[in-house]
């Protein structure tokens, strides 16, 4: 039979980086591709220990169906945790969502019409442009370097295309892992509510910092220090800080859009999963998130290190690339002229992966650009990864010599 889908189902394309977990499962290849946590850190018994007192305080009730918004305990905690972070919110402002990855489509869903324009950092979450492309949105980049949005570039793309909202990462972004200056998240903030544009803030990374004493205020912080009211919209996540297998995120952000994210999660999930939520709020009470969170990234700064040594060693020339202040990747940048994409095809037939730079791009340019993850392959295993990459580099400055001289 021939299936009619609709035009969303036409276009929607599949994820790159999916597919190359996909490709890598089961196989040889050493991946530097996927935003994984190491699994060797997840707080597995502290986790079995939340879940069993789940059954035993929550009895029947923890099977039961919960609230849309979530769990009031959990969303009470946020609440506490968030003010830690200059973040000052009820939990009326607060809704659970599965990932953060969920909270973009909501979003989206509720404010996004066709042909409306989203404003995006230049590279961007590859996820969040799919989501943004299925609602039928302009999506329009801002020249971006690695402090930040630049404000001339904002203020102009805001005066001609009066956007639904800018989405960005200030604090480690996905995929250039680079640290907005204070003077672009303060800029920002500020054009933004000049021009009355929403912000759309994601910070899954912000937390796995590698030195402690740097700070990095959200914008949502910004805003209320400023005594803005509704112009930022801020989601998180669990999955970076405890396991990616919770799928618990969450959205902040002013009543009356979480009142309509709420309404839109209805017909969605109906809500979260009550005992993943409820788990998480036992976990919360007798776990230590903020030491185990030193922890994991001070093994994650220990993997960068260990990564960007050996790279320096293979003298590779014309690559540069910026050591990472914290979360999960590394932006490397290859010679002008060079693509990513076939370097990657190469890498594949030499054991190792890693995402391409153009996917990053809502116009896909940027072809001589590449992601790497330095949080999930195994320390060990980081010298052969390297070779590795390096064989196919050798092998891909071969391929164009080659072609030069035709």
């Amino acid at each position: 039979m021939e299936y009619k889908f609709s035009g969303m189902a036409r276009t929607q394309g599949s994820s790159i980086v999916r597919d190359i977990l996909k490709l890598t499962q089961g196989t040889e290849v050493l991946s530097l591709a996927g935003g994984l946590p190491a699994d060797a850190f997840f707080p597995l018994e502290a986790v079995a220990k939340a879940y069993e007192r789940v059954f035993r305080l929550g009895g029947t009730t923890a099977l039961q169906y919960g609230l849309t918004d979530g769990y009031i305990p959990l969303r009470e905690r946020l609440t506490t945790m968030m003010a830690s972070q200059g973040i000052s919110v009820t939990r009326d402002n607060i809704i659970m969502t599965t990932g953060s990855q969920q909270t973009i489509d909501l979003v989206s869903r509720v404010l996004l019409d066709p042909q409306d324009t989203v404003l995006v950092e230049s590279p961007t979450y590859l996820a969040a442009l799919q989501v943004f492309k299925s609602y039928g949105a302009n999506i329009i980049s801002v020249n971006t370097d690695s402090n930040g949005m630049q404000l001339d570039d904002l203020e102009a793309k805001l005066k001609e295309h009066q956007p639904k909202f800018v989405y960005v990462i200030p604090t480690f972004s996905n995929p250039a892992g680079s640290v907005w200056s204070m003077e672009r998240r303060t800029g920002v903030v500020e054009l933004c509510r000049k021009y009355e544009t929403l912000i759309f803030e994601d910070d899954p990374y912000g937390r796995l910092k590698f030195d402690e004493n740097l700070n990095f205020p959200s914008l949502f912080s910004i805003n209320q220090q400023q005594g803005g009211d509704g112009h930022v919209m801020y989601t998180s996540t669990f999955s970076k800080t405890v396991a990616p297998g919770v799928r618990s995120g969450w959205l902040i952000a002013d009543q009356a859009i979480v009142n309509k994210v709420s309404k839109a999660k209805q017909s969605a999930d109906l809500h979260s999963s009550s005992i993943d939520q409820r788990a998480l709020n036992e976990l919360l009470d007798f776990f230590d998130l903020d030491g185990h969170i030193r922890t994991v990234s001070s093994e994650y700064h220990s993997r960068m290190l260990r990564l960007t040594t050996l790279m320096k060693e293979c003298q590779w020339e014309g690559i540069t690339w910026d050591d990472a202040l914290g979360g999960m990747f590394m932006w490397v940048t290859l010679p002008e002229g060079f693509r990513s994409d076939r370097l990657l095809e190469l890498a594949i037939q030499e054991g190792v992966a890693f995402v391409p730079g153009q996917v990053f791009y809502a116009d896909l340019s940027g072809s001589n650009h590449m992601r790497i993850n330095f949080t999930h392959t195994d320390p060990s295993l980081l010298p052969e990864a390297v070779d590795r990459l390096d064989r196919a580099l050798k092998m891909y400055t071969e391929e164009r010599l080659e072609k030069s001289v035709r």
